[in-house]
């Protein structure tokens, strides 16, 4: 299955457990969707908008349970990203990984993710 990820500040993550939907971060209620990285974009996506942040969160996603509303548009320098265009419900989460940093400040990625 097709993932795609969210980083997410813990109590962000734990509001939304408590909601049982994720309607965004501040930045995606500002933007109108919820950002997404592929696996090959969520190392960047956390150096540059994440640096020395502790106590965050790896959301995966199925992107397939998505369906319709999420879409793959242009970003980051014409890169496609997902956007999800709604609330993320929880049933589409596969895992919430702990987003650690190491001794030089960059996160610490899942093995399957090369950070």
């Amino acid at each position: 299955m097709p993932l795609i990820y969210k980083i997410c500040p813990r109590a962000l993550w734990r509001d939304a457990e408590a909601a049982g939907r994720f309607d965004g971060a501040p930045v995606d209620l500002a933007d109108g969707f919820i950002h997404f990285s592929t696996a090959a974009q969520v190392p960047e996506t956390a150096a540059k908008h994440f640096s020395g942040q502790d106590d965050l969160l790896l959301i995966a996603v199925d992107e397939a349970a998505l369906g319709e509303t999420l879409r793959y548009e242009p970003s980051r320098g014409g890169a496609l990203f997902p956007h999800l265009y709604g609330p993320l419900p929880l049933s589409a989460v596969t895992s919430v990984t702990p987003l650690p940093t190491g001794p030089d400040g960059r996160h610490i990625f899942p093995g399957s993710i090369k950070g």
